[in-house]
């Protein structure tokens, strides 16, 4: 699907990796139409955007059913609106069926009506569950999540494949390793920087020492892949992991935070955690990508797991936004 001098339509465009996304079309040409209902996102984040002249923001709640109205024109929708938040599945079941799943559905039915023929979708591992091949690679399966927002990004994953064969549209799914980076507002970060502000001597860690072992990626190589994979994808629904080449563990992050926040002998209290150690119910332990079908075409991370995570927690001290 081609990008550069395109119009594009980005849900969720007042969020963390939506907003970046809004940013890195404007720096290639495209006239960019912005919807969200700010529920979660946030105006600040879309400052430099407006100030372009080529972005159009609406606040608009997808469930609304209103989105074919902002759709004229428009050649790719990058659809990034949903609720992210693993924790949240155990103790309201309804959130990701109707953020993630319904909010989708309703994005693809706009689209067929409005006639707008190509989507980008941001996915996530946690789709592949606890899989027995690491690095995962695309074609792995079965896919068996362990968390109901797994579970529902697989939902969105599936009716975009149907809505694509059915409609003769193009796709290009993502399934993203941990995004971090400026503008993010909640996660593992920010939890530790609000617990260490408010006790400096010691840090409450969810889970079993040293923690679940993951893949991080920053959000700036995160969206430079998300365009190599829409502009060069060869197949009508063209799936893509995005991450880096190696891990991280928790232990391992609270050791930058603690490092970038100046602060010495910092007492480490493990809870235990729940299920073997993990930090909450649904939490994957271990997970690395398998990205070689996008360095195939052109694309690799600048930035490995811990670089990442350190230059996001430089990030997020920097502008204070640590909640």
């Amino acid at each position: 699907m081609r990008l550069q001098g395109s119009k594009i339509l980005v849900t969720g465009c007042a969020g963390f990796i939506g907003s970046h996304m809004v940013d890195a079309l404007l720096a290639k040409g495209c006239e960019v139409v912005g919807v969200d209902n700010l529920s979660a996102g946030k105006r600040e984040f879309m400052e430099r955007a407006l100030a372009t002249g080529r972005f159009q923001f609406h606040q608009t709640d997808l469930l609304s059913g209103r989105l074919k109205e902002h759709l004229g024109g428009v050649d790719v929708v990058f659809h990034f609106a949903a609720n992210p938040d693993v924790r949240q599945g155990p103790n309201n079941t309804r959130v990701h069926m109707e953020q993630n799943i319904e909010a989708t559905y309703l994005v693809l039915e706009a689209m067929r009506a409005a006639s707008v023929r190509s989507i980008c979708f941001p996915s996530t591992s946690t789709v592949y569950g606890e899989p027995g091949q690491i690095p995962t690679e695309e074609g792995y399966g079965p896919l068996i999540p362990i968390s109901i927002y797994g579970a529902s990004k697989l939902a969105c994953e599936a009716l975009i494949c149907s809505y694509a064969h059915t409609f003769d549209m193009d796709a290009a799914i993502y399934r993203f390793a941990n995004v971090v980076g400026s503008r993010s507002t909640h996660n593992v970060v920010h939890d530790f920087i609000r617990k260490l502000r408010e006790e400096p001597n010691r840090l409450e860690i969810l889970g079993a020492a040293p923690g679940t072992n993951k893949s991080y990626v920053h959000v700036s190589d995160c969206t430079k892949a998300m365009m190599i994979g829409a502009e060069r994808a060869q197949e009508q629904v063209a799936i893509y992991n995005i991450g880096s080449l190696d891990r991280l563990n928790v232990q391992g992050i609270a050791d930058i935070v603690v490092k970038e926040m100046g602060l010495p002998d910092v007492r480490y209290d493990w809870t235990g955690g729940v299920k073997g150690g993990r930090g909450w119910v649904g939490d994957v332990k271990e997970m690395l990508l398998d990205i070689k079908k996008l360095q195939a075409i052109g694309w690799n991370p600048m930035m490995g797991s811990e670089a990442a995570m350190r230059q996001a927690v430089r990030e997020i001290l920097a502008a204070g936004k640590a909640h």
